[in-house]
C-alpha cells in the first residue's frame, strides 16, 4: 500500500471520529513515544525538539500557532492587533491581556508578573537562554495590573508575535524560578525537571533520557479537559521501534518523527493498529559547517569559539565544494520518498519567503574537485587532499538514526570522490540535542567539523529563526554553551539586515529581506548546507481521537483535546 494512500485514508478517518467525553480524566492513560528522549523540561535551556515538545504539555505560551499557521489565543483573551488597540499604532509596543481566573498547576494565580519574569529569565546575563532570539528588540515590560502585560520594543516591530508565542517561548512561574536567574539556571534541577505550568498535564516523575509520567492538571482552565487521567511519555529507542509500537503492536498511542524510509512506514501501517500522519512545514535536514576550530588540543576556553577560526572550513571554497559533491535527490529517494523534497534553502516555506535558490540541486563532482584545486588542496598519494602539510580530513557527526546514518555513508562516499577523508560519528539523540553544558557531545558545543540535524521555527514568519545567526548568539563558555548560532557565523552585514527585517512591515519587503538572509547563509557563504525539506511524519493509534498534526508549533499543541475512541 502506498504511503500517500494510507495518509489520505487517515485524513478521511479523522472526519468521522466521535466527539470527546466531557469529563476530565475519564479516558484513563495515553501513551506517547519519542525516540529522542527528553533530557530537560525547560525549553529555555534546550533547543532540542524533544525537550520543547514534551515541555509543551506542561508549560504554555500566551498564544500558539494552529495547524494552519494562524495565531490563536491560549492564556490571553485575544490576539493583539493594531485594529483592536493591542498593538500600538507606531508598532513600538504590544499589550497582552490574560484571561481571568487562570491558575498554575499548584493552585496559585497566574499574573502578569510571571510573564515579565519569563522575559527577565531568558534575557538575564550569563543565562545562556536557548530561545533568546524570541526576545530580540524587547526593551522593557510593564505590568500595570495583574492581567496586563505591555511589551515595549526598542524600535517599531511590525511582527511583534515572538516573545511568549509558540512552544519555544512559554510562560514559566516566577515563584518557582526566581532563584534560577543567569548562571544559576542550570543548577535548578527540580524546577527544570518538573516545572509548574498551566498546561493540561503535571509531571509526577521524570527520569531524564528515559520516561516522564504525568497526571491531569486539576487546575486546568477547562474543567472537562484533558480527557486522560494520566500520560506516559517514553523516550529512547529508535524511530522504527516507535512506529511499530503504535501501528503494529498498539502498545503506544502516539509516535513522533518517524524518520524512516517510506516503504518501512507503509509496511508498519499494514499492522492495522494505527496510521501515519504527515504535513510539510519548515523542517530542513541540513549540514552545519563549523567556522571555529573544534580541536581537543586547544584550551577549553577557546576551543570551538570565534577565537579559533577553523583551519579548513574557514575557506568558503572548501565549504562550497563539499556541498557540490552531494546528490540531494538521491538522499530524498533513499530517506524520505514523498515525505521529502530536495532543497537549497534554510527557509523552505511559506512560499513567499522561499528563495528561488536551486543551484545546489545538481551534483557536480568535477566542479567540486576543481574548486578544491583552486583553493590549494592537492591530492596526496593516499587519495586524500593536502595543503601546507595538513590533510583534508573532517569529523562528521549527527544523532543516531537509520536515515541519518544512511545519509552519512553516502555523503562520506561522495566526499571521498573529491579527495576528502571523513570520520563518521553518531551520538544518542537525547545527548546530542540535550542542553547539558558539561557534555562534549551536544550539537550546540559542536566539537566536530560538520554536523547534520534538522529543526524549524514556530509560526509562518522566519524573522526570529533567521535572527538566530547573528554574531552574539554563538554558543560559547560564557553562555553555558547555549545559543542558536550553531556554526558561529558572524557577519556585520547579516546582523544589520536582521535588524532591518525586524522593523520592516510591508510583507513583500519582508519576504525580500528574508530571502537575502537565507541566501547569505546558504547560497553565498555555504555555512549552512541544506539537504532535504522534510515533511513531518508521525503516527497515532486508531483509538486516539482529536489528533491534529501541526507543523507550525509543537506536535502536542492540542493534547488537551485528545480522547479515547471507544
Amino acid at each position: 500500500m502506498k504511503l500517500k494512500t494510507i495518509l489520505m485514508g487517515a485524513v478521511a478517518a479523522l472526519a468521522f471520529a466521535p466527539v470527546a467525553n466531557a469529563e476530565r480524566g475519564s479516558d484513563g492513560e495515553v501513551k506517547i513515544i519519542y525516540w529522542q528522549a527528553p533530557s530537560i523540561l525547560n525549553p529555555y535551556l534546550s533547543g532540542g525538539t524533544k525537550d520543547i515538545e514534551s515541555a509543551s504539555l506542561i508549560v504554555e505560551p500566551l498564544a500558539r500557532f494552529d495547524e494552519t499557521g494562524s495565531l490563536v489565543p491560549y492564556l490571553v483573551t485575544e490576539i493583539p492587533t493594531v485594529e483592536n488597540g493591542g498593538v500600538a499604532a507606531d508598532l513600538t509596543s504590544i499589550t497582552w491581556k490574560l484571561k481571568e481566573g487562570l491558575l498554575w498547576s499548584d493552585g496559585t494565580p497566574v499574573t502578569s508578573a510571571d510573564v515579565k519574569f519569563t522575559a527577565d529569565y531568558c534575557m538575564a546575563p550569563d543565562g545562556g537562554c536557548a530561545q533568546s532570539a524570541k526576545f530580540d528588540g524587547v526593551e522593557s515590560i510593564e505590568t500595570p495590573d495583574d492581567l496586563t502585560i505591555v511589551v515595549n520594543f526598542d524600535s517599531p516591530k511590525p511582527v511583534p508575535y515572538a516573545a511568549f508565542v509558540g512552544a519555544q517561548s512559554p510562560v514559566i512561574q516566577k515563584a518557582q524560578f526566581e532563584d534560577c536567574l543567569g548562571a544559576k539556571a542550570q543548577e535548578c534541577t527540580s524546577a527544570n525537571f518538573g516545572p509548574i505550568g498551566t498546561g493540561p498535564f503535571v509531571v509526577t516523575d521524570f527520569k531524564p533520557n528515559d520516561v516522564i509520567t504525568m497526571k491531569a492538571n486539576e487546575n486546568y482552565r477547562d474543567p472537562a479537559k484533558p480527557a486522560f487521567a494520566t500520560l506516559t511519555f517514553k523516550g529512547g529507542g529508535d524511530a522504527a521501534a516507535a512506529g511499530r509500537a503504535v501501528m503494529e503492536t498498539g502498545e503506544f498511542d502516539y509516535a513522533w518523527n518517524l524518520q524512516l524510509a517510506p516503504e518501512v512506514i507503509s509496511q508498519m501501517a499494514e499492522g492495522g493498529q494505527g496510521k501515519p500522519i504527515s504535513g510539510f512545514g519548515t523542517l530542513v535536514e541540513r549540514i552545519e559547517m563549523n567556522l571555529t576550530n573544534p580541536s581537543p588540543d586547544l584550551p577549553p576556553e577557546t576551543r570551538a569559539t570565534a577565537a579559533e577560526p577553523h583551519p579548513i572550513l574557514s575557506d568558503e571554497r572548501v565549504r562550497r565544494a563539499l556541498s557540490m559533491a552531494i546528490d540531494r535527490e538521491l538522499l530524498v529517494e533513499i530517506g524520505y520518498g514523498q515525505a521529502g523534497r530536495a532543497t537549497c534553502n534554510l527557509v523552505p516555506a511559506p512560499d513567499i519567503y522561499a528563495s528561488d535558490n536551486t543551484d545546489c540541486l545538481t551534483q557536480d563532482i568535477e566542479g567540486a574537485k576543481a574548486l578544491l584545486e583552486e583553493a590549494g588542496w592537492t591530492v596526496g598519494a593516499d587519495g586524500v587532499r593536502e595543503k601546507d602539510g595538513m590533510k583534508l580530513s573532517l569529523l562528521y557527526q549527527t544523532s543516531t538514526n537509520a536515515v541519518r546514518q544512511d545519509f552519512q555513508a553516502l555523503i562520506k562516499q561522495w566526499w571521498s570522490e573529491i579527495g576528502v577523508e571523513t570520520e563518521l560519528k553518531n551520538i544518542d539523540a537525547s545527548v546530542f540535542f540535550g542542553g547539558d553544558p558539561a557534555s562534549p557531545d551536544t550539537f550546540q558545543k559542536f566539537y566536530a567539523d560538520v554536523e547534520m540535524y534538522a529543526n524549524n521555527f514556530d509560526g509562518t514568519d522566519p524573522e526570529q529563526y533567521l535572527g538566530q545567526y547573528t554574531c552574539e548568539k554563538a554558543p560559547r563558555p560564557e553562555t553555558q554553551w547555549q545559543g542558536e548560532n550553531i556554526n558561529r557565523y558572524c557577519n556585520e552585514e547579516y546582523d544589520a539586515l536582521v535588524a532591518e527585517l525586524a522593523k520592516t512591515g510591508e510583507i513583500s519587503k519582508r519576504a525580500e529581506i528574508a530571502k537575502q538572509l537565507n541566501d547569505m547563509l546558504t547560497k553565498d557563504s555555504m555555512t549552512i548546507v541544506p539537504l532535504v525539506d522534510r515533511g513531518r511524519v508521525s503516527a497515532h493509534s486508531n483509538s486516539l481521537g482529536g489528533v491534529v498534526l501541526n507543523t507550525w508549533d509543537s506536535e502536542l499543541w492540542n493534547a488537551a483535546d485528545w480522547y479515547r475512541i471507544q
